[in-house]
């Protein structure tokens, strides 16, 4: 098939997964995952191939660095120490662990291993897109493990293939090989993020920044490649950076228009993903001779058990040594009881990393035979992650409902910021002298205009402090918040005529297009001060 007529086939199908996955109630990745499927069935697209290169050096890049952008660096730093654990310690577990039981069913002990590594990682798109039902803590925690897990398991991979292909290796040779990967990796992003930031913070055009942005992932990746380090940590180290100092580096307009179009482009490349794995993992099947199917779908449930049984086991461990060595009574308020556990094993879902780690299975050995096993490690990689998203998908939900985990401060900070952005407000406006003031009102303010502005600040004062009131005096303050509901409604219905009106002017020629959308563009802006800026998911 041509590359024109794929790239309208993956828009039409994320399209109608996009519509019809609200109607159906279900998760648009699960959907589009199904898409993929069923498109697998068409001959003419069972030639569509999926090269690991396209993952890991355009999807992955891009993607990765948007979440490592809407991570929480404040749940980092307070997980840090587990993170990094699991990011390590738990891949290399569980590796082993998947190897294990693959090699008791008759997989060859070096296809094994490396299957292991491959199904070791959880998948950093497909938790970003599955695992938003998770309160806001336990999300930001399985995020950033799956964003810094991807080092260690192509480590093991490229240990894995080179003994497959006659290598040797040493635990020291390991050692080294894993302190490249994480701190090479975590060295060029730092540097691309320096030369991101001295470049960004010249710019003040929207536009540019926002292509310099876009170079920064793609720029972190090479530099870690060219020094055999982990390109997927340093874009990941690169993106964080980048979020840290977002607010030095960009303007109000250029952040407008990143968090327009960085979500645009990561949900298509996300839903174009799930619909490529959907047809490799028919194209996979399409190899496997009949007679294997048996074994290969009897290992495949067995080794996704495994996965499942591994992660809550290696929880369960660390909270039991982290328990005996820190007994602060912070650290008591972190952990993390059975329930949480169990749906922090559910949440491990398998995507796109998986298969980029299978596919790019080498097909000969130095000796000029081909690899045993190969057929299988694709098989069974596309089979687990399959069920990980149409299994663990659907039941998350549910049993972190049954969970019942506790519930995020995320309203309390909210009204914090708030109140000190309203106090910060009325400072400004009660100091009489602008000289004290920089920032503050002009010679020129009137004294009417700031009267108004300090009435409009005194009634929000108000109403914050009704809603940090008790259950009981929470019922009295119900016309303050009645009374600011029905403003922001009122100011809604003005703005709705107001666009109505610059419809009218616009169509009947009133008013040249480019004026029109000056205009519109103060609408969005009041609109998105009223309502809130949405997020795609």
């Amino acid at each position: 098939m041509e590359g024109l007529e794929t790239v309208v086939l993956l828009g039409v199908a994320i399209l109608v997964g996009a519509i019809l996955a609200p109607r159906l109630r279900v998760a648009t990745p699960l959907l589009l995952l199904l898409i993929g499927l069923g498109l697998g069935f068409i001959p003419e697209l069972q030639s569509i191939e999926l090269p690991p290169e396209t993952v890991l050096l355009v999807f992955l890049p891009v993607m990765l660095f948007w979440e490592s952008l809407t991570t929480s660096l404040r749940s980092i730093r307070r997980d840090f120490r587990g993170i990094v654990l699991m990011s390590t310690l738990m891949v290399v577990a569980t590796a082993f662990g998947v190897a294990g039981i693959a090699h008791l069913l008759g997989l060859p002990w070096n296809a094994a291993l490396i299957l292991g590594a491959a199904l070791a990682p959880p998948d950093a798109t497909a938790v970003a897109a599955l695992g938003r039902t998770l309160p806001h803590r336990n999300f930001m925690l399985l995020k950033a493990e799956s964003l810094t897990n991807d080092g260690t398991a192509l480590v093991l991979y490229g240990i894995a293939v080179g003994i497959s292909i006659g290598g040797s290796y040493t635990p020291l040779s390991i050692t080294g090989l894993v302190l490249q990967s994480y701190l090479g990796g975590a060295a060029a992003g730092g540097l691309i993020a320096g030369i991101a930031y001295l470049v960004m913070r010249r710019l003040t055009d929207a536009l540019l920044t926002n292509i310099a942005l876009l170079i920064t992932p793609f720029a972190a990746f090479l530099a870690a490649e060219l020094i055999h380090a982990s390109g997927v940590l340093a874009v990941v180290v690169a993106g964080l950076i980048v979020s840290f100092t977002s607010a030095r580096i960009s303007t109000a307009a250029s952040r407008r228009q990143t968090e327009s179009t960085w979500p645009l482009g990561s949900y298509l490349l996300n839903g174009a993903l799930f619909v490529l794995i959907g047809l490799q993992v028919q194209a996979i099947a399409h190899e496997i001779e009949a007679r294997d199917i048996g074994r290969l779908l009897l290992t495949t449930v067995a080794v996704w058990l495994t996965l499942i049984l591994v992660r809550f086991t290696f929880q369960t461990l660390l909270v039991f040594v982290i328990r005996v060595l820190d007994r602060r009574p912070s650290q008591r308020e972190r952990r993390m009881n059975y329930r949480a556990r169990v749906v922090s094993a559910v949440a491990g879902f398998r995507g796109a990393v998986s298969l980029a780690i299978a596919l790019s299975v080498p097909l000969i050995m130095d000796n000029g035979q081909s690899l045993p096993g190969r057929n299988d490690i694709l098989f069974i990689t596309a089979g687990v992650i399959v069920l990980t998203l149409l299994v663990q998908g659907p039941l998350l939900p549910r049993i972190a409902k049954w969970a019942d985990l506790p519930a995020d401060a995320a309203e309390d900070e909210i009204r914090l910021v708030e109140r000190a952005l309203n106090e910060a407000a009325l400072t400004v406006l009660y100091n009489t002298d602008p000289a004290d003031t920089p920032s503050g009102p002009g010679p020129a303010t009137d004294t009417e205009t700031r009267e108004l502005l300090i009435r409009e600040h005194e009634a929000r004062r108000k109403v914050l402090q009704c809603l940090d009131t008790t259950a009981e005096q929470r019922d009295s303050s119900a016309p303050y918040a009645t009374h600011h509901i029905e403003e922001n409604q009122l100011r809604l219905d003005i703005l709705k005529h107001k666009r109505q009106a610059l419809l009218t002017l616009r169509r009947d020629g009133h008013i040249d297009d480019v004026v029109a959308r000056q205009f519109q563009t103060r609408l969005d802006v009041e609109e998105q001060r009223l309502t809130g800026v949405e997020s795609v998911d």
